[in-house]
C-alpha cells in the first residue's frame, strides 16, 4: 500500500466534523498533483458520500477517482476512454461500481468489498494512471 492510500484510509475513518466520505478522501490526497488546495477538493466531493446520495448511484470513490483523473489530464479533448477504463478497473477491483451493490443492499447482502478497501482501490489506480 502507498502513503496516498493509507492516508485517504484516515481520512475516511476520521468522526465528527473531520470525516471526509469517500469521494473527498480519494480527491483530497492528491492536492498537490492537481494544484487543488484540499479545501476546495472537500467541498467538491461533498456530493459524492454513499454513492452520490442515498447509495443509488457509482460509488464515491470512483467519482473522485474520476474527479482527480480530469483535473490532471484534461487538455480540452474529451477522455471518455480513459474515465471508461478507470470505471471498469475499479469494477474488476470491487466487484461493481453502484455504491448499494458494492455494499450488498438487495443482494443478499454480501458486501463485495469494504468502504476502506473502495478508497485504496481508487488511490491506487489513479496512482497507476497518473
Amino acid at each position: 500500500m502507498s502513503d496516498k492510500q493509507d492516508r485517504a484510509v484516515e481520512l475516511k475513518q476520521r468522526t465528527g466534523d473531520a470525516h471526509y466520505n469517500c469521494c473527498q478522501a480519494v480527491a483530497c490526497v492528491f492536492s498537490d498533483e492537481t494544484g487543488v488546495d484540499e479545501a476546495t477538493l472537500k467541498k467538491l466531493g461533498a456530493g459524492f458520500g454513499l454513492g452520490m446520495g442515498c447509495m443509488e448511484a457509482t460509488c464515491g470513490a470512483l467519482c473522485g477517482a474520476e474527479m482527480v483523473y480530469g483535473l490532471m489530464k484534461y487538455q480540452g479533448k474529451p477522455i471518455r476512454q480513459d474515465a471508461a477504463e478507470l470505471h471498469k478497473k475499479f469494477t474488476a477491483m470491487c466487484g461493481a461500481s453502484i455504491c448499494k451493490e458494492i455494499k450488498g443492499v438487495g443482494n443478499g447482502g454480501k458486501v463485495l468489498c469494504s468502504c476502506d478497501d473502495c478508497v485504496r482501490n481508487a488511490v491506487k489506480l489513479l496512482e497507476d494512471a497518473i
